[in-house]
């Protein structure tokens, strides 16, 4: 139980940090520049982390790494911020919410794991919960935004599935840092292309890249495929509904946006839809109450015989 725990909280890192890199994008990152924000936070991070471990992909896994980086890291980047850019926030998230589901039917597929009942029922809760937090009122549909977002869901559940599929010959830091460099450098040319040359950066850009490249991406990453190589695939996408509570709770501590009921509600609900995606909570929960009804049984019996 305490290693699950330990699994749970670390790989819960991931999405909290992914989360708060929404406000650090916002507040100290140049605007208008995803892209170039997408292969800060890949390219050069993943560069460090390989000459800490410089080892080469070897045989297949020149072409494995390639993949992984791009269904993980640089096609999904490039996806998430053209539905950033195409939907109100809120909206977007809603639609990446539904990415539990996608991943329990991409490892249903292709690594044979089932979909528990509780993980199913802590999806629609999380879907529900995050409708409930980031949803408001007035928004529009954009098609291309939706299917951007949509895409992205399905390209990294398959991405993520993958990597418990692929048993890498190396460490995980090494295979962090495959993705990382593989996906920096499909992203290269795309951002090169539309956006043009690099901005002048700042101190306060320089210190935000620093942050969502070490912390966003390089730490966030790594413990997120850590969870992934030691739990089920439906276990940690649900812990991927944190991302929208941090972003929220960090938009109410420093954007002062409007946070009641409702959006109480919502969090409520999307960690209630984690938890019941942990079997082995849900597992020491049914111990505990068949525990007590047996407590009960026994109680009614030594009463019956007085």
């Amino acid at each position: 139980m305490e290693t699950m725990w330990r699994n749970v909280l670390l790989t819960a890192i991931a999405p909290m940090a992914w989360g708060s890199t929404y406000f650090v994008t916002a507040e100290f990152l140049p605007p208008d520049r995803p892209l170039f924000a997408a292969l800060m936070r890949a390219l050069p991070v993943g560069l460090l982390l390989l000459a800490l471990r410089p080892t080469l992909p070897t045989g297949s896994w020149w072409w494995r790494s390639l993949v992984l980086g791009t269904l993980n890291i640089g096609a999904f980047f490039v996806l998430i911020f053209v539905a950033a850019y195409r939907l109100p926030s809120g909206m977007a998230a809603t639609l990446t919410a539904t990415a539990p589901i996608a991943m329990m039917v991409v490892a249903w597929f292709l690594i044979g794991e089932r979909p528990r009942r509780p993980a199913i029922a802590g999806s629609l809760l999380g879907v529900l919960g995050v409708s409930l937090l980031v949803l408001r009122a007035g928004f529009t549909v954009d098609p291309i935004g939706v299917a951007a977002s949509l895409s992205a869901v399905a390209m990294s559940s398959v991405g993520y599935v993958l990597l418990k599929r692929w048993k890498a010959p190396v460490d995980l830091l090494t295979l962090t840092a495959w993705q990382l460099v593989a996906g920096g450098l499909m992203l290269l040319p795309v951002a090169l292309l539309v956006e043009g040359a690099p901005p002048a950066l700042d101190v306060r850009a320089v210190g935000g890249f620093l942050y969502v490249g070490l912390i966003g991406t390089a730490l966030a990453n790594y413990v997120w495929f850590r969870g992934l190589q030691r739990m089920p695939a439906a276990s940690v996408s649900l812990i991927g509904l944190l991302n929208p509570v941090a972003g929220t709770l960090l938009g109410v501590a420093f954007a002062h946006e409007v946070f009641g009921a409702v959006q109480a509600t919502g969090m409520a609900l999307v960690l209630m839809g984690v938890l019941l995606g942990q079997p082995a909570i849900v597992s020491a929960a049914r111990r505990k109450l068949g525990r007590g009804r047996g407590v009960r049984v026994t109680e009614a019996a030594s009463l019956s015989v007085r």
